[in-house]
């Protein structure tokens, strides 16, 4: 039987990646407060030892130091997590013959012009954080190890935070939000990347040619502005009482923040549809499937 080692198991994809991977194989799960299994990604050494008791035949890596701005004033924490650790199980891997599975993010690009880049796009991170995933892919294919690295974008889910909860919070606590529509980009759901990591992981047992990066994201594209107005809509229709009477669009300039951001998010997943036979439901149907949740309805 296959042994899966799942890091990062408390976070989004995390919690989502245990439902979708468990028919796969033996599910191994940690995280750096799981015992006695414990996946800290502050240190090297412990990652090794981790690796070297579960002995995996598949590592999927859902932890990553995700504090954007964070990053900017403590780079190197934010590199050891997602470069130095990312370098640990890539080595693990090409020497055991294991496959990684890594997700990564449209930050490593600089977001300019108005297309949607592919795999092949010119990186250019604006940022530490999208620096050091960036960091983190190189050592990957650098190692030669089977890999299936997944770049997403605007994750969300409906255990714990998301931008469609902050959004109903404040449209009920105040009668006008204003919201930023010069970032573009696919809201994806957790679900959604765990459902995808599971089925291409199984088509990538027989064909080994697969390995490689893809761009993972739903389909179409919106703004946040167009995000928080979906996600009130939505609510609304289903009887929500909010208090919101306008939500002003402007630039991200009106936000300032330590970690610039890409205006430009948009992802091509045309090589992922095609190589993994697969189609992408549009960003609307994952949000609203969510919000049934978050709202009970």
């Amino acid at each position: 039987m296959t042994t899966i080692l799942l890091l990062g198991r408390g976070g989004q994809v995390g919690w989502e990646l245990q439902r979708s991977l468990a028919p796969l194989g033996r599910l191994v799960a940690a995280d750096r407060d799981s015992e006695p299994l414990r996946a800290d990604f502050t240190r090297a050494d412990a990652l090794r030892d981790l690796l070297g008791a579960v002995r995996p035949q598949v590592i999927v890596n859902a932890a990553a130091y995700t504090a954007v701005d964070r990053a900017e004033s403590e780079p190197e924490v934010a590199r050891q997590v997602n470069a130095g650790s990312v370098q640990v199980l890539a080595d693990h891997a090409a020497a055991s013959g294991a496959t990684l599975v890594h997700y990564s993010t449209d930050y490593v690009f600089d977001g300019s012009g108005q297309a949607p880049r592919d795999e092949t796009a010119p990186t250019g991170p604006l940022n530490v954080y999208g620096q050091t995933k960036l960091e983190g892919e190189q050592a990957i294919r650098a190692s030669g190890c089977r890999h299936l690295i997944l770049r997403t974008s605007w994750v969300y889910a409906a255990r714990g935070g998301n931008f469609a909860r902050t959004m109903l919070r404040l449209a009920a606590e105040r009668e006008r939000l204003t919201v930023i529509d010069d970032q573009i980009g696919a809201p994806t759901g957790a679900d959604l990347l765990a459902d995808l990591t599971a089925l291409a992981l199984r088509q990538l047992r027989d064909e080994p040619d697969a390995s490689g990066t893809y761009h993972a994201v739903a389909a179409g594209e919106t703004s946040w502005h167009g995000y928080a107005t979906q996600v009130i809509d939505f609510a609304r229709a289903q009887g929500q009482s909010l208090r919101v009477q306008s939500i002003d669009a402007v630039p991200t300039s009106a936000f300032p923040t330590p970690a610039r951001r890409p205006l430009n998010s948009r992802l091509d997943t045309r090589s992922l549809r095609e190589r993994f036979d697969l189609t992408l439901p549009d960003w609307r149907v994952g949000v609203e499937r969510m919000l049934r949740e978050v709202l009970a309805v």
